[in-house]
């Protein structure tokens, strides 16, 4: 009896092995994941996501279909629970908070997928698709969210999401059918910016001939008497313009100014000095030109080349221009001095000339036209507290370094009144600084419309800081947004801060995924994630790699 049971159970564990040689044997002849195919330095950005068994649980139930239907048949999204945990719990690890955000921009991307694929951006509360002038108007279908979202859904290793996006616009991204007029500082940065991080994360190759077709269609704005580019172009019949109300159709600083980076990388990719070519040339002429008191104006005429006006700023119309001076020189790994000589110039003009304290204590950067400072301070003129941030970082000089850091926590500081003293938590679009409301909203200037450059800059201090006070101010912005812009169908922008109920602008800016969210994402990853050694933002915040000149591959070259 005892041996008939032995043999048994022998003859069991017999056929036990058998199976499991089968399985193994099956699923070694499975097709690789998606993580297994991205390859390059797509595989090592997934070396820092979380792959444990409780966070790939927690994905799935992220991933899944986030949508039901109602009684009245209509469709609405429901609240994962594991969102609902964590907003209500203030200490949570980072960890915890990244799943937070992960989920905000699953929230967002399946709201997009849901009722308006293909197209540019969604309407969250209409349930329907928006397409702004930016991107040809109505009927220009050039998917930018899509292309907006691809690195951050790598990022975050959202790979179902990034790989359902790709194939989408492998197969139908096509920028030549367009018939609409694109604004060039908008294609660049999104279109061209996105396609470039895209390969440069995944090393996809068909990323390439993307970009360089966008790249092509934006090199026919160059085609003016000074090679200064105008602000708009028609892919299809290659007409290009600029704005009536630019100071007479001048060209703007901050769009004609912020085309280095993509230019320059995507001459390296390809080989074509082209791009580098019509990019430098604008360097060269601003640097020649003669400036007002050290400062750069915002409007440059590109028939004469002249400055057509006298105002400054480091907000609207300006911004970026600087932005791209310091970040080419990072980009060009400390090789590109006229980046940084025309960038210490400008900003010690800046820095003398429209650095503020206010009567309350808040540095604030002012804006100056024809000579007169107004005192008031953008939404986007808080990204300078990550330039300022970065400035220090490279500065040879100890006491400028520390100075340039001082700064650019004091107007972090600022910013942050900006969005406490609302009754949202979030800041307005435009805030002043007159003796009585600081850092405040005083002439309608009171909408948000999903902007970053505030969480961009505590995301930049943090990293290079490393004081906490940046992470729990993120945080409470991020919980903010969750708040009062979290619609049906994904996030809108706010009429008025200082009171929600006036509602929404129903529109979920692409932006929103390409910068807010993953600014937010990065400020709880570890610093090896983007590492600011490696990688520099655009102003999309898509990251593209630092270039060495022992990476740099073999160039031709050709006229146009």
């Amino acid at each position: 009896m005892n041996t008939i049971h032995i043999n048994r159970r022998a003859a069991l564990l017999a056929m036990l092995c058998c199976v499991a040689v089968v399985t193994i044997f099956t699923l070694s002849m499975l097709p690789a994941s998606n993580e297994e195919q991205l390859p390059l330095l797509g595989k090592k950005i997934l070396l820092g996501r979380e792959l444990s068994v409780r966070n790939e649980f927690e994905r799935q139930r992220l991933n899944k279909n986030e949508f039901i239907e109602n009684g009245s048949g209509d469709t609405t999204f429901i609240d994962d629970e594991v969102t609902k945990t964590i907003s209500n719990d203030t200490a949570l690890n980072d960890e915890e908070i990244r799943t937070f955000i992960r989920n905000m921009m699953l929230y967002a991307w399946n709201g997009y997928k849901r009722y308006a694929w293909g197209e540019n951006e969604v309407q969250p509360i209409s349930k329907k698709p928006h397409s702004q002038a930016i991107f040809g108007g109505v009927g220009s279908s050039l998917a930018a969210t899509m292309v907006d979202s691809l690195d951050t859904l790598v990022i975050m290793g959202l790979l179902d999401e990034y790989s359902e996006a790709r194939d989408y616009l492998k197969k139908n991204f096509d920028i030549s059918r367009v018939s609409g007029i694109l604004s060039v500082f908008e294609t660049n940065i999104r279109f061209l910016g996105g396609f470039l991080s895209a390969y440069a994360l995944t090393g996809e190759h068909f990323y390439i001939d993307k970009a360089k077709s966008v790249g092509d269609v934006l090199l026919k704005a160059f085609n003016t008497q000074t090679g200064i580019p105008k602000s708009s172009v028609n892919p299809a019949s290659g007409q290009i313009s600029n704005y009536g109300w630019a100071n007479g159709g001048s060209s703007i600083l901050a769009e004609f100014g912020s085309l280095h980076l993509e230019f320059v990388y995507l001459s390296e990719i390809t080989g074509d000095m082209i791009y580098r070519q019509k990019v430098q040339a604008v360097r060269d002429h601003l640097d020649r030109i003669e400036k007002i008191g050290g400062l750069y104006p915002n409007y440059l005429s590109p028939d004469s080349g002249l400055w057509t006006g006298m105002h400054v700023s480091l907000g609207a119309m300006g911004d970026s221009f600087y932005e791209y001076l310091i970040k080419s020189y990072i980009q060009s790994d400390k090789n590109d001095s006229q980046a940084w000589k025309m960038y210490s110039e400008a900003i010690d003009a800046i820095e003398q000339q429209m650095v503020r304290k206010s009567k309350g204590g808040l540095t604030y950067v002012a804006e100056w036209r024809n000579g007169i400072l107004e005192h008031k301070m953008g939404h986007l003129a808080c990204f300078c507290v990550g330039m300022f941030a970065l400035q220090s970082r490279l500065e040879s000089d100890y006491e400028k370094a520390k100075r340039m850091m001082t700064l650019a926590e004091e107007i972090g500081n600022t910013c942050h009144e900006s969005y406490i003293r609302s009754e949202t938590g979030i800041g307005p679009e435009m805030f002043y600084f007159n003796g009585e409301n600081e850092a405040k909203a005083t002439n309608g200037d009171y909408g948000y419309i999903l902007r970053p450059e505030v969480i961009e800059g505590w995301f930049y201090l943090w990293r290079l800081t490393g004081k906490h006070v940046y992470k729990e101010w993120v945080w409470a912005a991020v919980q903010a947004i969750e708040k009062y812009c979290k619609k049906e169908a994904g996030f809108a922008g706010l009429v008025n801060v200082y009171n929600p109920k006036e509602g929404s602008d129903d529109v979920q800016q692409s932006f929103f995924l390409a910068e807010t969210l993953k600014y937010a994402y990065l400020t709880f990853s570890d610093s090896s994630s983007i590492s600011l050694d490696e990688w520099v933002f655009n102003t999309e915040a898509h990251p593209l790699p630092v270039l060495s000149r022992s990476s740099r591959s073999p160039i031709r070259t050709r006229s146009r």
